[in-house]
């Protein structure tokens, strides 16, 4: 798995960096077919812009986009954003799979 701490018109500091591969690299256990992350960072007037990329199962993508003034706190509301992404598509693809279960069996 890779992630790569990206930052658009803005220079993003170590600490930065470190937070985000730590907060992403808890993201596989929530759906352990994730095979990128990406945290894009942009500075744009006033504000601070956060997205993060997951890409899964190689066709699925799970974006989640956040503004605001602290970067910290940005990863924070992103990845738990994209982990409620996650835990939905892996409920969505356990049910999908396993529809209804076994049939009670019949006494005579």
């Amino acid at each position: 798995m890779q992630i790569s701490v990206i930052g658009r018109h803005v220079e993003v500091s170590d600490e930065i960096r470190a937070y985000a591969e730590t907060k992403g690299g808890k993201l596989p256990r929530f759906y352990d077919r994730v095979s990128s992350i990406e945290f894009v960072f942009d500075h744009e007037s006033d504000h601070l812009t956060a997205e993060v990329i997951v890409k899964a199962d190689g066709s699925h993508e799970f974006i989640a986009k956040e503004a605001g003034p602290d970067a910290f706190a940005l990863i924070d509301v992103i990845v738990d954003k994209v982990e409620r992404q996650l835990r939905k598509h892996k409920g969505k693809s356990r049910d999908h799979r396993h529809p209804g279960g076994k049939e009670p069996l019949e006494e005579s």
